[in-house]
């Protein structure tokens, strides 16, 4: 019997119910004469706190609500990929049909289309003894990902029948398990799973493995790996979004599942087109074919904000326990953390810094930690590495939370104002930026064994050259061209080709837009035989003219295609140049 109370308090979308209501902590009920969907987010023995994931307005105190008896949960099946959701798993699709180009309130429709049919292929017989993770069947669910159908992790049991191979939709009963305490269990292709926690697993493995996102500055200076977690701070403008797009378009993960916590519908929209548009480099089919977006806009609920970043994180949890590589992406997790000091401030709770809740650092701690590279119960593994940018009011890198995502965050790729106004795209900071993972010893020793063993040591002296660069520059700022040896300039101008050679990349030309590893190392290595070698001038003009023709060449270079024709020719011209001005 599904309990059931009435409102008695309305603060924007947190609702009170007097009493003890009978509901349960992160139940989902509706709200309302409309069927608002709504969660309890606290209980005392005097009230029931529930926050509402949709519009209030209009809301009055004496309306029912009703419980459904389970947490707030999302559905898990084929159908995932290619599919648009809001904050709740509603598909927008659906959605349109429903109420038109706007969401109405109290709108309800299936999150997965529970009438098509799914070829699948059966992977277990009678008597197989079975348990959760284990694949029982196949689906093809795009031409790109191969849906596995899962025993639910809290089931186990020996299979007492099973359909034969054919066309079946997400609710058809696959095979009929006998678990331990004697009962029959029906099984289909859905599982429910409740958002606020995370999937099992057997174990967590340390980040070992780079994510390979083909943008130079970050897998040389600053690599990602798979499983792991990574922040992208940066002010309006300085290009977190399209820094997000070529990671997704680029990178070496199975699924993408992009999230649009709180962004203004104009950017959301231009996702929606441009990853519609996108072509896949692995299979040269649209890029939606692993994807999965999740919009909710500056416009929609603000509570709703909350729940569509672990909604995404579900969708990821489960496809990482099929054993496969996600790469999640949330733009941005302060507009996420902004609807938590929403509901903080309405239920008058203790602020903290900047009025944010005072447990903020747990909160995204928490939600970060469900991210990682782990073993499975099935016996494969799978990872979900997570990008979440941030954007701070001004461009403070010091607010909670940017501070607090740094706490959590392996990676922090800092966006400069200054970098973006002069067009030095992508424009991360490479003094302010940072990656641990190259100081995990598990990471270091697969650099050392798949790229190079002098990679680390290179990769630091790049860092440290663009560092006396940068302080260089401070000096001639203020003293002037004339006010410092030629040979500051000579530094100075080194950091410059390190910059403009490897640190920029063009994410509108063809070539320019992604660089293989194999070509970075290449990069790299002519970059630091050329600061290596020494260099005669008379004056700093000599060695700006100079500098600028060799940036020239190698920026070039980056815009022809590897080790063909023309790139040669371009390495020949770098080569004379370089031997012009050289000195032993």
């Amino acid at each position: 019997m599904a309990a059931k109370g009435t409102i008695y308090g309305i603060n924007g979308p947190i609702v009170y119910i007097a009493g003890d209501s009978g509901f349960q902590m992160n139940e989902m009920v509706y709200v309302g004469e409309a069927n608002l969907v709504g969660e309890v987010i606290g209980l005392t023995s005097e009230r029931t706190t529930i926050e509402v994931y949709e519009e209030t307005t209009g809301l009055k105190p004496g309306e029912p609500v009703t419980g459904t008896g389970a947490p707030v949960s999302v559905t898990l099946a084929p159908g995932i990929i290619t599919n648009i959701f809001d904050g709740i798993e509603r598909p927008l699709a659906a959605i349109k049909k429903s109420s038109g180009y706007y969401i109405d309130r109290g709108v309800h429709v299936t999150s997965l289309d529970t009438e098509k049919k799914w070829q699948t292929h059966m992977t277990v017989k009678r008597g197989d003894h079975v348990y959760g993770g284990t694949i029982i069947a196949e689906v093809p669910e795009t031409r790109a990902i191969t849906h596995k159908v899962m025993i639910p992790p809290d089931l186990e049991g020996d299979v007492l029948s099973v359909v034969s191979d054919g066309e079946y939709t997400i609710n058809d009963t696959l095979l009929t398990i006998m678990t331990k305490d004697g009962t029959e269990k029906a099984i289909t292709m859905t599982q429910k799973w409740p958002i606020r926690i995370p999937r099992p697993t057997v174990k967590r493995y340390p980040a070992s493995k780079p994510l390979i996102t083909g943008q130079r500055i970050l897998d040389t200076l600053f690599p990602l790996a798979k499983g792991g977690t990574a922040a992208i701070p940066g002010g309006f403008g300085t290009g977190k979004t399209m820094t997000q797009h070529q990671i997704a378009k680029w990178s070496d993960a199975d699924i993408i599942i992009y999230i649009g916590c709180g962004e203004r519908g104009n950017e959301m929209t231009q996702v929606l087109e441009e990853f519609g548009e996108l072509i896949d480099p692995k299979t040269g089919n649209p890029l939606m074919d692993r994807t999965t977006l999740i919009a909710n806009t500056s416009n929609m609920p603000v509570a709703a904000r909350e729940a569509s970043v672990y909604t995404a994180m579900t969708m990821a949890e489960f496809y990482r326990a099929m054993g496969l590589k996600v790469l999640l992406m949330a733009d941005s997790t302060s507009r996420w953390a902004q609807a938590l000091r929403e509901m903080s401030n309405r239920m008058e709770e203790l602020p903290g810094p900047d009025a944010f809740p005072m447990d903020i650092s747990a909160i995204i701690s928490n939600f970060y930690g469900r991210a990682g590279f782990v073993h499975l119960y099935n016996g494969a593994t799978g990872s979900i590495t997570f990008i979440g940018t941030v954007s701070p009011a001004g461009g403070n890198l010091k607010e909670p939370v940017t501070e607090n995502t740094k706490k959590v965050a392996r990676c922090f790729y800092a966006l400069e104002q200054e970098r973006a106004d002069r067009k030095r795209y992508p424009a991360v900071n490479p003094i302010d930026s940072y990656s641990k993972y190259l100081e995990y010893p598990e990471f270091e020793d697969y650099i050392t064994e798949r790229i190079n063993n002098q990679w680390t040591g290179k990769v630091n002296e790049l860092k440290t050259r663009l560092l006396r660069g940068k302080e260089i520059a401070e000096q001639i700022n203020i003293l002037g061209d004339d006010g410092v040896p030629v040979e500051y300039h000579v530094i100075f101008w080194k950091s410059e080709l390190i910059d403009f050679v490897i640190l920029q990349q063009d994410a509108f030309d063809e070539v320019d837009s992604v660089t293989p590893m194999e070509r970075q190392e290449d990069i790299v290595n002519m970059v630091i035989d050329i600061c290596h070698t020494n260099f005669k001038f008379e004056t700093f003009v000599e060695v700006m003219d100079y500098f600028k023709k060799m940036i020239n060449i190698c920026k070039q270079m980056n815009y022809s295609k590897y080790k063909s024709e023309q790139y040669e020719d371009f390495r020949k011209q770098l080569a004379t140049l370089v031997a012009e001005r050289s000195v032993k």
